[in-house]
């Protein structure tokens, strides 16, 4: 299988030149976690995340896309291997990758992801996913409470480059989740090259922003189940609960992807 047949051609992109406001528009209301980024002809220059339009802290910021944009960690082309991608992927740690027409031609394409590459299985290899959710879970979960001020939870999901965190209340158990997805529609900012205003106001807490009807699921829970609910809910990670809903561990794209690549 080839990237072309299972990538999103109909990505968005934007503009080197464009302001940094756009990016994280575009990125909040398409949902996107990467946002490609071309010159005029379309020949890809890196990438915006999340995380990178967080540090925008005015609607009204003077900053280029070019001031901000990454990087792509890994570039794919259409006609690269499906398997040999997402191996690739994962070893430099990134859920989704810009595609180019091809070594030589960097014209921007559309955008792979994990997810499609999951989907994919589901459908045609739903052998491959029939171990237990505790056989490939992580149980040293960095997490965090209500009460923690956003600031703070940004400030570590960036140090720990976690897009997202279960959150516990003072017994243990699973109350809540919190992810870049909700910091950004929350409007919450990092102060860094800007913000000379609005700096020192109250940062809200995690209670007003993180999601509390959570999807999560016991140990014993198949690991098909887990891929299906990533898939048809678009949610990137999965906390695993005891019966009493005390949290055991999480399960993400990645650890999913690894049974197969």
């Amino acid at each position: 299988m080839r990237v072309k047949e299972i990538m999103d051609q109909k990505h968005p992109s934007i503009y080197d030149d464009d302001l940094a406001t756009k990016a994280r528009a575009v990125i909040r209301d398409f949902d996107l976690r990467i946002l490609p980024v071309t010159d005029t002809d379309k020949k890809l220059l890196g990438k915006i995340s999340r995380r990178d339009v967080m540090t925008i802290s005015s609607s009204v910021s003077p900053i280029k896309v070019k001031g901000i944009m990454t990087p792509a960690k890994h570039i794919a082309t259409m006609d690269d291997e499906t398997i040999a991608t997402f191996k690739a992927m994962l070893k430099v740690d990134v859920w989704f990758a810009p595609v180019i027409a091809s070594a030589e031609d960097k014209t921007y394409k559309g955008v792979i992801g994990l997810d499609s590459f999951i989907s994919e299985l589901i459908k045609t290899s739903p052998e491959r996913f029939v171990k237990d959710v505790s056989e490939i879970m992580t149980e040293k979960v960095v997490t965090c409470s209500p009460d923690d001020e956003v600031d703070d939870i940004w400030r570590l999901m960036t140090e720990t480059r976690y897009a997202g965190l279960p959150v516990l209340a003072k017994n243990g158990k699973l109350v809540g989740i919190v992810t870049m997805k909700d910091l950004l529609e929350s409007g919450a900012t990092l102060p860094t090259f800007e913000a000379k205003k609005g700096r020192f106001r109250d940062s809200p807490k995690i209670s007003s922003v993180m999601k509390t009807n959570v999807v999560s699921v016991q140990p014993f829970t198949k690991v098909i189940r887990v891929a299906k609910v990533m898939v048809s809910k678009d949610v990137g990670r999965v906390p695993v609960t005891d019966k009493a809903g005390k949290l055991l561990g999480i399960v993400d794209r990645e650890d999913v992807a690894r049974l197969v690549c």
